[in-house]
């Protein structure tokens, strides 16, 4: 290229294009055909984060060529950290997933190649073991809370907590170890309670809050 020639803005290198493709489609069926599916079993999810991912990479990749400054990629994250699905309700470790899935493509299209992919290879590694390690942290419980309509009063007095707790936890199966009384309705005999139990996994949908009290 001569000194008077301009560079080319939108040069593209098909090799390189498609190591960082097979890193990234590796990296995002490593995370959600094998740590993603086989627990949660959603394959609605399994779609919206595996098409997320790769139009994300295409998107960085291709306008990455044009030589635009990594703030376009923190600004196209910013975009999708305000994205809610309103049909449903999304848990915050799907959420997640989620962003694991877009930040995969924004480092496998955008990241500096010169050791030969080495570092980005490592990279994402470190990403996919973290969240397998962070998975299997069965030892590790929630404290989950839910809304409970009651239909004993009797129990609400500060010398019948523990009388009432354990009146919750039959009913429930539910390892309730704190109780807040949140409103009391003595012409319908009724408490209004939220109880704070320990769990393995957070859970979303279980005695939620309106479902099944009145």
């Amino acid at each position: 290229m001569g000194p008077d020639e301009e560079p080319d803005l939108y040069a593209f290198d098909l090799t390189d294009f498609a190591l960082r493709s097979a890193i990234d489609l590796i990296a995002i069926f490593l995370l959600v055909g094998l740590l993603y599916y086989p627990k949660y079993k959603n394959k609605d999810f399994v779609f919206t984060f595996s098409i997320f991912n790769v139009i994300n990479f295409m998107i960085c990749y291709l306008l990455g060529t044009a030589k635009i400054q990594m703030g376009f990629a923190f600004g196209l994250f910013a975009i999708f950290s305000i994205i809610r699905y309103r049909t449903i309700m999304i848990s915050i470790k799907d959420m997640g997933y989620f962003f694991i899935c877009v930040a995969l493509a924004m480092l496998n299209s955008m990241a500096d190649s010169s050791d030969g992919f080495l570092l980005l290879i490592i990279c994402n590694a470190v990403i996919i073991l973290l969240t397998l390690f962070l998975e299997r942290l069965n030892f590790i419980n929630n404290e989950n809370s839910k809304e409970i309509l009651f239909d004993n009063v009797n129990l609400i007095k500060p010398s019948q907590r523990e009388a009432l707790i354990k009146e919750l936890k039959d009913r429930t199966e539910l390892n309730i170890h704190k109780v807040d009384i949140i409103k009391i309705n003595y012409l319908k005999d009724t408490v209004l309670l939220k109880v704070y139990y320990y769990a393995k996994e957070s859970e979303n949908t279980l005695y939620a809050s309106g479902d099944g009290d009145d």
